[in-house]
């Protein structure tokens, strides 16, 4: 059985001794897969309360659409967007992350009670966050980048996307050590869909016991995402909906659980806990 990057422990975070369900809330008008649907503040918080009833171990609270070619908000709107939502979730007790690539937005988030921070630039979007990471002292998610959405499909160009992906976060994570980022609060992330193709994706999951070599947690962020969608095409090569993606992101999340990785992001908590627990029960002596 392969075991990616191992169920490690992370300070300061939950550790059930399995895979983790970090469940997504996304306070946007314009995120992929459910745009809009919770970018009212009162139905943001009461959709986190629900992924923590359903098991999430994390919530992840992100105000910044980062689907291809979107636009990004204003650092006050992002603030709007995702403060009084942590603030509400973290005093009912959840584990709150704080999606954002921006240092001016983490730094507040973690005032309000984030204690992750999920940063999908990896430090490259703002040279500040790494230093505010490091003086923080919270666990980190470094993930593979490129650019920013507008652009970031233009740069999915590679001669083996694996050993590229691999290279290029370990050239981040050097630069987190070097701004004081401890090496046990750093989680990596493959970067599913960003400045990848479909086939991109599905070579990363067919190889993830390579990213072992890095010697770090991994958390995969694969719910829902477009190359399941292509998967799913129907006859005449229409890519299924997002929201009805999520039967293969549960199979894809007991993939990824036998195969050990830390954490799973995803829409559907409670499927996602499930598959999980399959899982583990496939894996018990």
């Amino acid at each position: 059985m392969i075991r990616v990057s191992s169920l490690a422990v992370v300070p300061d975070l939950p550790q059930p001794g399995r895979t983790l369900v970090v469940g997504v809330v996304n306070v946007t008008p314009d995120s992929f897969s459910d745009g809009g649907e919770w970018f009212d503040l009162g139905a943001a918080i009461t959709h986190g309360l629900d992924l923590l009833a359903e098991g999430a171990d994390i919530i992840d609270v992100g105000g910044e659409s980062t689907r291809p070619g979107a636009t990004r908000p204003e650092v006050a709107e992002e603030l709007r967007r995702v403060l009084p939502v942590i603030r509400e979730l973290a005093a009912a007790g959840a584990c709150v992350s704080i999606d954002t690539m921006r240092a001016a937005v983490a730094a507040p988030a973690i005032a309000a009670g984030a204690r992750l921070v999920n940063d999908v630039s990896g430090g490259k979007a703002d040279d500040r966050m790494l230093h505010l990471v490091a003086e923080s002292g919270v666990p980190y998610v470094c993930m593979h980048w490129r650019g920013h959405s507008e652009d970031m499909q233009s740069k999915a160009s590679y001669a083996d996307v694996v050993t590229e992906v691999i290279a290029e976060l370990g050239q981040q994570l050097d630069e987190a050590f070097s701004a004081g980022v401890a090496a046990d609060k750093l989680i990596i992330d493959p970067g599913f869909g960003f400045a990848k193709t479909g086939e991109h994706n599905w070579h990363l999951l067919q190889r993830l016991e390579e990213f072992d070599v890095i010697g770090r947690p991994m958390l995969a962020g694969v719910s829902r995402k477009a190359f399941l969608g292509g998967l799913l095409a129907d006859s005449e090569g229409s890519p299924r909906p997002a929201k009805q993606r999520d039967d293969a992101t549960t199979a894809l999340t007991t993939v990824l659980a036998l195969q050990g990785v830390w954490g799973v992001r995803v829409h559907s908590v409670r499927a996602g806990r499930d598959a999980i627990a399959v899982a583990q029960r496939l894996l018990e002596k």
